[in-house]
């Protein structure tokens, strides 16, 4: 192909593309605009189409036309997203893309040269219509950064401290709980690193665990995640793989000390997790005097092992272990395990556990469960199906079916003997009509438990009649709080799904903080029952995303943020609370993953200050009628109790023994981009006793991210999606490996400006901790290992961080 031929077909092919970009682009904004949508992407389509037309003409006026086009778009975008620059991005730069091509040599020289137009003018023209479009493109990214500036919002100024710490459990050196102490805190009482060294901080140590995904899991519908917390008790680290393998390690140096094999067909579970263990120290003369607790999902089993040794300790249950379906009736392989560390409190184990959500109606029960954590036998079980509550199980009794569960970690008062249960919901989650009394009562609760009875001594429900799976996936947070006259108040604070922090008074759950009840959305499901208000934390900040507007939809071309409001428009879409019907999908936003899900929040006890991460990540919500839902093949049948399962299908709530099935999906654009606007995590520093924000920031770039499992190494800072919890010190640091990005960071408690961050082999979607070893060097602690959800790289290793020793 010659000279003259390759130029005229690279202007034939360029006129081609431009004419379906802008029939793409016209059929999609009439249908837009049919919706009462925006006008922009139907005028845009036709200047596209006109332009194409007349470059494949060879008419210069083509390019001429495409200015105006571009020109038209750069006022209209200013117009709807301002100076946002992540939100000009799908609006200007592919636009600007096409444009600086346009204006090349190659096509608008070939086009001026036809034309007559020759020598410098036609250059000069041509280089600076690209010039304009490179600048336009640099532009929108620059105004991006300074967005992402913007949004570092400096509020309530950073307090003073105001008091002491909570008690806490076992040595300052120690990590004894999930949460540092029984009440959570995660508050690291260190101070060798500090905001003004932590520059410095490197890897000490690296542990791979060798548990890896296996066939078959972490695929659809699968999900393989490693989120451990490790405890850190003496001088060493005790922690789970994500198959319920036991690991301790010297917390010093990192090697590992003995490995507790866990076995078992996990085969049918399609979760891969496991958050931690826990620690009892036996009374003087017992056998295993220092224990490591800890579950097998398997069958499911709770254990004990030898903290010194790692074998099991034959005299607690059956050899030393527990067979968790007792007294649970049916349980088929996967319907039931335990994904958070048990509780562990004067002498008792406490656990409850996950069931598979959305399944079906009479699911296994949600009971919470108290073993004496000497000899493993049953002290007492809470079960809402029962009167009273804590009413032991006669001859061929079960626990009742289908109640609400708490499978998120516990958290605990000792003084007050109180443990903290975090509920979520009588299955299935999304259709409510044929719940009981006592399902409604107790649905996404926190509900404080007398340990020693296990009888309720009072509860708070943060949502009513919960059809949106808006459980609450971890304990509250406890603080003491500066009351009238030089009081104190004992207090907790509730993180929640839906975005709401409630401030309740630990002692009998009377809100703190002004919680009012508001009207919601109602809706017209048959057979459903709709509650008509819900309580509203509104004497504390809201996390709550406001509601989804179309000037708020992403993507990373025109097309798909045009399909996206085109989504938009064709679905129900009130906010927050907003229910799902037949008539048309539904927007979730905030959904079932949450603003904060199961890493809940850091508090300072002595500043009284809560750090914690937030995230958008909406889904759409579509409702089928149960014969519907078998013609689309959504799901298998299911014969019912006493059969075998059927292998789910992805995404898919098949909800059997209801009217109604659910299928549930992100909301995600064509090319797999979100169909909402950064910021997608933010993490946020709040005043609990002013209740006010002190500051807030996006945090982490869509490096490591991409459709289909690509993996960009490189990103934008957006703020990102994020799964994993913070800790703070006592030295003014918050450290925070959550984001999808695979970083793990050191955030200034002050400021929130980042002082350090490392790249990690794998997603950091775990909470980190932070001791001292016995060399005198403070560690910082962070499990990198992926999460499944999320779709970080996996990966094994248990990571350790410290200054040099010569720094310290």
């Amino acid at each position: 192909m010659d000279h003259k031929m390759r130029g005229r077909w690279l202007v034939v092919t360029t006129a081609v593309v431009t004419i379906l970009l802008g029939i793409v682009l016209l059929g999609l904004g009439g249908w837009l605009a049919a919706l009462g949508g925006s006008v922009y992407y139907l005028l845009a389509g036709l200047g596209l189409v006109a332009s194409g037309v007349l470059i494949l003409r060879g008419r210069r006026s083509g390019i001429h036309v495409y200015v105006a086009v571009l020109a038209a778009t750069v006022v209209w975008a200013l117009w709807e997203a301002g100076l946002d620059g992540w939100a000009l991005i799908p609006r200007i730069v592919a636009p600007a893309v096409l444009g600086l091509w346009l204006c090349t040599p190659w096509i608008a020289g070939r086009l001026d040269r036809q034309a007559g137009v020759t020598g410098s003018a036609a250059t000069w023209r041509s280089l600076a219509g690209m010039a304009i479009c490179a600048l336009l493109i640099a532009g929108v990214f620059a105004a991006g950064y300074a967005t992402t500036a913007q949004r570092f919002e400096q509020g309530s100024p950073y307090p003073a401290a105001r008091g002491a710490a909570l008690a806490t459990d076992g040595p300052s050196d120690d990590w004894r709980y999930y949460g540092r102490s029984a009440g959570g805190e995660r508050f690291a009482p260190q101070t060798q690193i500090t905001p003004q060294n932590v520059s410095q901080l490197k890897p000490a140590w690296s542990f791979s665990t060798g548990d890896l995904p296996r066939a078959g899991e972490n695929s659809r519908g699968r999900e393989f995640s490693f989120e451990a917390t490790p405890i850190k008790v003496g001088d060493s680290l005790y922690f789970c793989t994500p198959h319920h393998d036991v690991v301790a390690l010297d917390a010093t140096t990192g090697k590992q000390r003995w490995r507790y094999v866990a076995g078992g067909d996990m085969s049918k579970n399609i979760y891969q997790a496991c958050r931690g263990v826990s620690y009892f120290d036996a009374p003087a003369g017992q056998a295993c005097p220092h224990r490591i607790i800890a579950t097998e999902s398997a069958t499911p089993k709770l254990f004990e092992l030898d903290a010194d040794t790692g074998k099991l300790c034959r005299s607690f249950g059956q050899g030393g272990a527990v067979d968790l379906r007792d007294g649970l009736g049916d349980v088929p392989p996967g319907f039931h395990f335990i994904s958070s560390p048990p509780l562990v409190m004067n002498n008792r184990i406490m656990l409850s556990g996950w069931v598979y959500d959305d399944q079906s109606v009479q699911e296994p029960s949600g009971v919470v469960r108290a073993f004496d954590a000497v000899t493993g036998k049953l002290s007492w079980a809470w079960d809402v199906g029962r009167s009273p509550t804590n009413r032991p199980l006669g001859k061929n009794e079960i626990f009742t079916r289908g109640t609400p569960n708490a499978w998120g970690v516990y958290t605990a008062d000792p003084a007050l003997n109180l443990v903290y249960i975090p509920t979520g919901i009588a299955t299935p989650d999304y259709f409510g009509g044929r719940r009981r009394p006592f399902d409604d009562k107790y649905n996404t609760s926190v509900v404080a438990l007398d340990m020693t009875t296990g009888l309720e001594r009072w509860h708070f429900q943060l949502v009513h009649h919960d059809i949106w799976d808006f459980d609450v996936p971890i304990g509250p947070s406890l603080v003491d709080l500066p009351g009238p006259n030089g009081s104190t108040i004992p207090a907790l604070v509730q993180t929640s799904k839906q975005g709401q922090l409630f401030l309740l008074d630990r002692r009998n759950g009377h809100p703190i903080a002004k919680v009012e009840e508001r009207p919601v959305p109602g809706g017209h499901l048959p057979g459903e029952r709709y509650a008509p208000t819900q309580p509203f934390s509104v004497g504390m900040p809201n996390l709550t995303p406001p509601k989804m507007v179309a000037t708020k939809t992403w993507g990373m071309t025109p097309i798909d943020q045009a399909l996206c409001r085109i989504e938009l428009a064709g679905m129900r879409n009130d906010g927050l609370f907003t229910p799902s019907g037949l008539d048309k999908p539904v927007l979730g936003d905030p959904a079932f993953d949450g603003v904060m899900d199961w890493y809940g929040g850091t508090i300072d006890p002595v500043r009284k200050l809560l750090y914690t991460n937030s995230m958008e990540m909406p889904f759409v919500f579509t409702t089928y009628t149960r014969a519907d839902a078998l013609k689309k093949k959504l799901f298998k049948p299911w014969a019912g109790w006493g059969h075998p399962y059927p292998q789910p299908l992805f995404n898919n709530n098949p909800q059997h023994g209801l009217p109604y099935a659910q299928v549930v999906k992100p909301w995600l654009g064509a090319f797999g981009a979100p169909c909402v606007a950064p910021p997608w995590g933010t993490l946020k520093a709040i005043d609990l006793v002013a209740r006010k924000v002190v500051w807030s920031r996006p945090v982490g770039t869509t490096a490591n991210m991409g459709p289909h499992n690509f993996r960009i190494p490189f990103g934008l800072p957006t703020g990102i999606f994020m799964m994993g919890g913070n800790i703070a010190t006592a030295s003014g640091l918050v450290f925070m490996g959550a984001t999808s990005d695979q970083q793990f960071r050191a955030f200034d408690a002050r400021t929130g400006r980042t002082l350090w961050s490392t790249a990690l082999p794998a997603g950091g979607n775990a909470t980190p901790l932070s001791y001292t070893g016995r060399d005198g060097r403070q560690y910082v602690v962070i499990a990198a290992g992926g999460h499944g959800g999320l779709r970080s790289r996996n990966g094994d290793s248990v990571i350790a961080f410290a200054l040099p020793k010569a720094a310290q």
